[in-house]
């Protein structure tokens, strides 16, 4: 009986999507080797249409890998927070900061084509699916099952970036009994490269600028989304409008989705040799869009992590730690926010009106939530 090969890969990174390719890029940078191996066709990803809201801080990092989409990126010059039927409001501007632009939105298929563009095509088993992980002291062994064949690789760290934690016992997860409808609309008049935080007692609507239309983020409880995905284009409209007030009007909705919303957030991020990092580590709400560029920081985190110490124990203990901050703030800014701000009590209405005006009035307080915002935990003292 002839014995499976065996194949040994130096980095096997299941996923690769945006985080995935991050990693990949950045080890290949530093001479590191890497392997991707995403259950999707190559294509899939280009179908993808849906909005991403990236910081100034993630494209400093895309930049040192030659994969920032500039053509694709429509830029945020400010942001504008507030909340519905209430007094308060907050304006954040980059030119506070010296930037072009405190972030940028980019459809996730022109994010993901930009990196796919250096990934080079023997890098990436596509429609691969994993049928078993052997963890071990000294590598991990995974059999997976590609183009109509088994194949087993040995490799010294497996990375896992393949999406959202499912029903795993080691993550943990805070249901927000919300839903999020995503669409684009036509704002009249324009945009102005302003991008808005509204808060409602549903949940947060956000706008946020892409080529000339607004992708929007619209948070309802299930049933009112049920109610919202059902109406026609004109009663959508009526409804968005109702929702975000007159400053503005809206037309020409396109198609729209719907995903319900949690907080889910492992409880380690390490186990001997595997390694959790983006959305298979923790998945946050979209209000601020802070979830993906956690999810690109965990990748260049961990790419200078293995360059400078290696994979062992140790090194891997110290990206865990090192990630805490960020991963933890991240999670209780986003989850304060959304608890704090989705609901109709009057006092609680009044401290929120009064807490965005001290936070327009205080540029301290200010900078300190927009430097948060653009860089994450590397922004802090």
């Amino acid at each position: 009986m002839t014995e499976a090969v065996v194949e040994n890969v130096d980095i096997l990174i299941v996923g690769a999507g945006p985080v995935g390719m991050t990693l990949h890029l950045a080890l290949a940078a530093g001479g590191r080797k890497s392997l991707l191996l995403d259950r999707r066709p190559q294509q899939a990803q280009q179908g993808d249409p849906r909005a991403l809201a990236l910081s100034h801080g993630a494209r400093q990092l895309l930049e040192q890998i030659d994969s920032w989409p500039t053509r694709a990126a429509t830029p945020i010059e400010t942001i504008h927070v507030s909340q519905k039927d209430g007094f308060g409001r907050t304006l954040i501007d980059r030119a506070e900061y010296d930037l072009p632009a405190l972030g940028y939105v980019v459809r996730y298929r022109d994010l993901a084509g930009a990196l796919a563009a250096n990934v080079a095509a023997d890098a990436v088993l596509s429609e691969a699916e994993i049928i078993d992980i052997a963890p071990g002291d000294q590598q991990v062994t995974v059999t997976l099952r590609h183009a109509g064949h088994t194949r087993t690789f040995q490799t010294q760290l497996l990375v896992h970036a393949e999406g959202t934690p499912g029903d795993d016992p080691t993550v943990k997860v805070s249901d927000y009994e919300q839903h999020a409808v995503i669409c684009e609309v036509t704002p009249m008049p324009g945009h102005n490269k302003r991008a808005w935080e509204r808060f409602t007692p549903d949940g947060p609507l956000a706008l946020l600028p892409l080529g000339n239309e607004y992708s929007i983020v619209f948070t309802l409880p299930p049933a009112k989304a049920d109610a919202v995905m059902a109406l026609d284009d004109d009663a959508f409209i009526a409804a968005l409008q109702e929702q975000f007030g007159q400053r503005m009007s809206f037309a020409k909705p396109g198609k729209r989705s719907r995903f319900p919303l949690a907080l889910r957030l492992r409880d380690t991020l390490i186990k001997d040799r595997e390694v959790w990092i983006g959305n298979s580590a923790q998945t946050l709400h979209p209000v601020s869009g802070q979830g993906f560029n956690l999810g690109i920081r965990d990748a260049w985190q961990l790419a200078e992590t293995v360059l400078k110490y290696g994979v062992d124990r140790s090194s891997l203990e110290n990206y865990a730690a090192g990630r805490r901050l960020d991963r933890q703030g991240g999670a209780f800014f986003t989850d304060k926010i959304v608890r704090t701000f989705s609901n109709d009590f009057g006092p609680l209405k009044l401290a929120r009106g009064l807490g965005l005006l001290a936070l327009d009035l205080c540029p301290p307080a200010r900078h300190f939530v927009a430097k948060r915002m653009i860089w994450g935990a590397r922004a802090w003292p």
